[in-house]
Formats: structure tokens, sequence, C-alpha cells
């Protein structure tokens, strides 16, 4: 068999196709093989020291690795690697990073909040031209998972939405480790996110064109939470009330778990402008259609920052209802004891919705959700979710959650042997990963 090595006769112009193959290029060939398979272009990244460390794991592993920088916080968490800035317009952005990709022979992106206009851009650009992108997110298995999902999350998910297909990937996945391995605290997850946005928010001389697509200026987010912090214990102390009716049977009520309304999965995943949408549409159902003496707990965010006027707005709504003195507001309490304790779960798309299906809750999912499926979630009108909610098939869900872990990673964002877990097992899933991009220059006859 006679080895066509055009790369290697370009450097070698004196050996010609029939010629013997001599030492030298032989070795130029067995460099060849050993050169990156793969070329991965990183772009915003999760406001922690992962990315810069997924970086060198990648590059570890013979991998070439590119970095875009937006804004002076992606440049200062990425510290002295080497990287590009992107400081052009918005609108210019997709044929920028198209070119780019082409250019530089890119395999894979990687990319933190998948919904950022930026990564949906560069999402598109990259089906366009053959080279597959990467969400790399917190888990939809919590604590201590991470997502590592192709293309994206919520509505731009790829994971499979009929029984069949979710049973054969159980049937080759392990079940979970759902033991809690990698814990932190919440000060250490603040001061990333605080540090990242006020650096992005004040570093904008440096990168005056970013886009940065936020709800709320970073400043007046952070500084709401002095009046957060001032109103908790009063807060906790009605949250501690309504759980203790749940614990002794004192209450006959379903569960809104509330999530955050600058949330990409609010805001790109869901049907609503507004979650007050969704609360009213809720509202009205259950108005209409739940049984007298049932009455409604909803539970905020933990990390609703107050902006949003809750305690002054869901009243109102209630009002507007005429559900006076049957929808109780909290902010705080032990998620287990109420969604165990609960007739029924409802929520857009929050992950709150797995834990409900773990214990067996029946759970009504009004947005774009990877786990709403025939057989897990309630299926029918929200009108007959309230006396006759669709019961969760505890087979099912053990199959869902094994299947899950093919886009599961066990590992944290801050723990450092959480971090150290998860940069190894996506390094792995790399390297497993047959290379997209044929070499032209290299054939064999």
């Amino acid at each position: 068999m006679i080895f066509v090595v055009r790369r290697a006769i370009h450097h070698k112009n004196k050996i010609s196709e029939t010629q013997r193959i001599s030492a030298d290029v032989i070795q130029d060939l067995q460099s060849e093989s050993d050169r990156p398979k793969r070329c991965i272009l990183m772009l915003q990244g999760h406001p922690s020291g992962f990315w810069a460390l997924l970086h060198d794991g990648l590059k570890e592993d013979g991998h070439r690795v590119l970095k875009v920088h937006f804004c002076l916080a992606d440049a200062v968490f990425w510290g002295a690697r080497p990287a590009v800035s992107y400081r052009g317009r918005y609108s210019k952005w997709r044929d920028w990073i198209s070119q780019y990709m082409i250019a530089e022979q890119v395999t894979d992106v990687f990319y933190y909040a998948d919904r950022l206009p930026y990564h949906v851009d560069a999402l598109h650009a990259a089906k366009a031209i053959g080279v597959r992108c990467w969400a790399i997110e917190f888990g939809y298995l919590r604590p201590d998972w991470i997502t590592m999902e192709p293309d994206g999350m919520g509505a731009a998910s790829t994971f499979p939405k009929n029984r069949e297909d979710i049973e054969a990937m159980a049937d080759a996945a392990e079940a979970p480790d759902m033991r809690v391995l990698y814990p932190h605290t919440f000060p250490k997850e603040a001061f990333g996110e605080v540090t990242y946005h006020l650096l992005q928010a004040y570093g904008r001389p440096f990168y005056p064109l970013y886009f940065s697509d936020k709800i709320y200026w970073p400043a007046i987010d952070y500084l709401s939470w002095i009046l957060e912090l001032l109103r908790e214990r009063p807060r906790q102390a009605l949250a501690r009330e309504i759980q203790a009716l749940a614990e002794s049977g004192g209450i006959d009520y379903n569960l809104v778990a509330m999530q955050i309304q600058a949330d990409y999965q609010i805001r790109a995943s869901s049907p609503y402008g507004h979650i007050s949408e969704f609360l009213a549409e809720v509202f009205a159902s259950f108005a209409r259609s739940a049984p007298p003496s049932r009455e409604l707990v909803i539970k905020l965010h933990p990390l609703d920052n107050g902006l949003e006027r809750w305690f002054s707005r869901v009243p109102r709504l209630a009002r507007q209802a005429g559900l006076e003195g049957r929808v109780h507001l909290i902010k705080g309490g032990d998620l287990a004891v109420l969604l165990r304790k609960s007739k029924g779960v409802l929520l857009i798309n929050s992950t709150v919705g797995i834990h409900a299906l773990r214990f067996g809750v029946p759970t009504y999912a009004a947005g774009d959700a990877i786990f709403d499926l025939d057989g897990l979630t309630h299926q029918g009108s929200l009108d007959a979710f309230w006396s006759s909610p669709e019961r969760v098939e505890p087979d099912f869900f053990t199959q869902f959650q094994s299947a899950l872990t093919s886009i599961q990673i066990k590992g944290s964002f801050f723990n450092p042997e959480g971090r150290k877990a998860a940069i190894s097992a996506i390094r792995q899933r790399m390297m497993n990963r047959p290379s997209a991009v044929v070499d032209d220059e290299t054939a064999m006859t």
C-alpha cells in the first residue's frame, strides 16, 4: 500500500509519491498524527476560575484552544492566557465569528449562558459550517452536577422527547451518584458573580460596544440585596410558619416554585414575557377549578433580589383573581418538605421540577422543560391539574434520570475537588469524541 501524505510531500518536495518514504518523512507523518485533532473555541465562561482551568486541561490533552473576550471581566478571569478580544458592534458579531471559526478551523465551541445573544449567534454560525457547540451550565441534577449539552438548554435542548429513545439511553447508562460530594458556601458563589458583573459593567471603557443583555444594572442589582437582608428575618419567620402548617397537615395546598425574572430560562425558554403572566394564568385557573379548600403557597427563588416587588405584586394579582386569603408568598423554608407535603407543584421550567418528580409529586411545567414528558409531568390542562393531576411513573423517572447523565457531569464550578472532577470528565468526553473535521491535506490510498 502506498501512502500519499500531501503535507509531508509539501515539506519534502524532493520526494515523489512513488518513492520509498524515507525515515525523516515517516517522522513528519508521526508528528502529524500527534497534532491536535480538535480546535476548541471558548467564549464567555462561568464567573469563577473554572473556565481558565478547563482551558489548561484541554491544552494539556493536546487540543488547540482559543478564547474570545467580550468584556473586561472575561479578560480578568482568564488571566495571562492567550486570547483575542471582540470589540466590534454586536450587529457585526455573527459575520466575524463565522469567519474566525473558518480561518482557525474550529471544531468545537464552548460557552456558559447559552442564550446570551453572542452565544446564540455563534451557535447559528457554527451550525452553518458543521462546528459542534457545547453549553456548559449548572446541572439539571443538583447539587454536584454540571451540564455539558450539545447546542443549549431549555428550548434549545437536543435531549430526546420520546420514551423509546430515553429508555434506550438509560440502558446504556449508569444510575447517577446523587450523593453530595462537593459542597460549597454561598459567599464563594456570590463573590465570583458580583466581581464578574461589576467588572463587566465598569470595564466599559475597554469594551465600549459590548452588549451585556442584562435586565438590571449590576450596581442596582447588588445594592438591592441590602434591603433584602434587612427583610430576611420576618420573611424567614413567615416561611417557617407555613412550613409548620404543611408538616402538620394544617394546610391543603399546591406549591408554585418561582424562578428569577432575569434567568434566560424565563426570557428564552418560556412563553411568558414576565413571570407575572404565568402567575396570572395560574391564579385564574385556580380560582376557576381548584377545590374550595385548596390554597397556594408561592415560594420565591432564594436568589431573588426583590426588584420585581413580588410581596406587593402577588397580593395584587391574588385580589384581582378573587383569591384573597388563599395565596401565601414565602421566601425561605425547606424545599423538600414543601414539595413532599403539597398536592402538586407548578413551575415554568425550573429544575425544582426534577426534585418534585424524584419525590413522586405531580408536576405541571408551563415552559420548555427537559423533564416535561408524558409519564413524568401532567400533560393535560391546567384546570384539570388541581383535582386530577397525572401521576409520576417512578420507573420511567429512574430511566429518565439515568439517561440524563449523558449530558451531565458530576462536579462543581466552585468546590476545588469537584472542579477537578468536572474538568477531568469534560476532557475525557472530548478525547473520546471523534473529530468532525477531516484534514484534506492528508490522504491515504
